[in-house]
């Protein structure tokens, strides 16, 4: 067959098969046949021939034609018209990383892989405490709380309360099911008391309902401890928690061995802090969560830009915002929490006369985040402790230090325990011993 530009040239010779091969071998105006496609798939996929030519044989003892491309020109041919090379073309070497890339050489996925430094840990599951607690109703004289027990009952307790816009299984899940917490609460017991109205799917309050203030919800705690018949706690707390649990240990410093606080506000609220606030009670009750209380409480708790530190974790907050907490309760709330009155406390110079205002006499551990909003205002309580009876401490790395850096906090609170004699070294005894001397 004669060459034509742009054609195939039939290198098999004439014949009764001459035909047979016509479709494959001369140009075709119509649509290709199933079984080219087919075949020019399959060579360019695994990658055995060039993608601009195809060797094709037949069986038997008959003509074995070859399809060359047209590129080929007058000099690679004999004077009898066919190609001096008869071979097909072989293809292109490519190094194993143009391989990759251009897909010439298949992979394998099954590379060898060497595993270091595997070790056995809980599941960090943020839901498995609400599976793992009592709910309680206990009544007060401002109407019933719900209080979460987890824990054995007969072991010293733990008693803990919340932050603004969230309740004991959104606040406190991922820090009390850390690793370290949870062989630290084997010689505890932990009460987890909830503000009225912010536990998930807690009715709106009435219009006529009067919230209690700070000063009457810490009062509520007397009623939790003759409930379950506890003579002394430790006080764990957060930002509105922290609060409630500190004016509680000033009524009753015989009832409290030991308090945690963090991000601990002891003065009045400011005026900057009145407005937003107002501002945030005014859209809650005739809005609902509107965009402008979801960033100011996502800024109460992280601080600025928490999406640069842990997307995930600024999601979880906004979905628990949005749908867990009811929006008209959670106003009652900021707003006795914007009324708080200040502490009154203030450090007594040693050898001072006691005439100034009292300050808390159990050991306090006192703590904030470096990115916390609310760094001033654990300075400022720093400030009114007695030295010999406080420690201040600012995690790096984090706003809200229950959720991004709970291995820090924990060690933190274990060494305070331990040296205050609630526990051994090696996180055993179930009762409170007599601290070693120097701790």
């Amino acid at each position: 067959m004669p060459q034509s530009d742009g054609g195939y040239v039939s290198l098999g010779g004439g014949g009764p098969n001459t035909a047979i091969y016509n479709s494959t071998t001369e140009p075709q105006s119509g649509p290709k046949s199933v079984m080219e496609t087919v075949k020019r798939v399959i060579g360019t996929a695994i990658g055995a021939q060039d993608k601009h030519a195809l060797l094709e044989r037949t069986g038997g003892g008959g003509a074995q034609p070859y399809i060359v491309s047209a590129s080929t020109n007058s000099r690679d041919r004999d004077k009898t018209g066919k190609a001096t090379n008869a071979r097909m073309p072989s293809a292109p070497a490519h190094t194993a990383e143009e391989a990759r890339l251009l897909g010439a050489m298949p992979v394998d996925p099954m590379d060898d892989i060497e595993l270091r430094s595997v070790q056995l840990q809980y599941p960090n599951q943020r839901g498995s405490i609400v599976g793992s607690c009592d709910l309680r109703r206990v009544p007060t004289d401002k109407g019933d709380i719900l209080v979460a027990v987890q824990g054995d009952s007969t072991k010293p307790a733990i008693v803990t309360y919340h932050d603004l816009g969230l309740n004991y299984a959104s606040s406190f899940a991922g820090f009390f099911n850390f690793p370290t917490m949870r062989s630290l609460l084997d010689n505890f017991c932990v009460y987890h008391v909830n503000a009225p109205g912010q536990e998930e799917g807690a009715p709106t309050f009435p219009e006529d309902y009067v919230y209690p203030t700070f000063d009457e919800l810490a009062s509520q705690l007397l009623f939790v401890m003759t409930h379950f018949n506890l003579k002394s706690i430790i006080g764990f707390g957060i930002g509105a928690g922290a609060n409630i649990l500190a004016r509680f240990a000033l009524a009753n410093p015989d009832k409290v061995g030991a308090l945690c606080l963090i991000n601990c506000s002891s003065t009045a609220a400011g005026w900057i802090e009145w407005g937003y606030q107002l501002l945030n009670t005014r859209n809650l009750r005739t809005k609902g969560m509107t965009q402008g209380v979801l960033e100011y409480l996502m800024w109460h708790h992280f601080g600025r830009n928490p999406e640069e530190r842990n997307l995930d974790l600024v999601q979880l907050y906004k979905s628990n915002f949005e749908r867990s907490i009811n929006p008209v309760n959670l106003a009652m709330l900021i707003d006795a929490y914007i009324k708080r009155t200040d502490l009154n406390i203030a450090r007594t110079p040693s050898g001072s006369p006691q005439t100034a205002a009292p300050s808390l006499k159990m050991p306090v551990l006192n703590i904030t985040g470096a990115l916390s909003p609310h760094i001033d205002d654990t300075v400022t309580f720093n400030g009114r402790l007695i030295p010999e009876k406080t420690n201040w401490m600012k995690i790096s790395d984090c706003g809200l230090v229950l959720e991004e850096q709970p291995g820090k906090l924990a060690e933190a609170f274990r060494l305070f325990l331990q040296g205050e004699g609630y526990v051994s070294k090696k996180i055993a005894s179930p009762t409170k011993a007599k601290a070693p001397a120097g701790l």
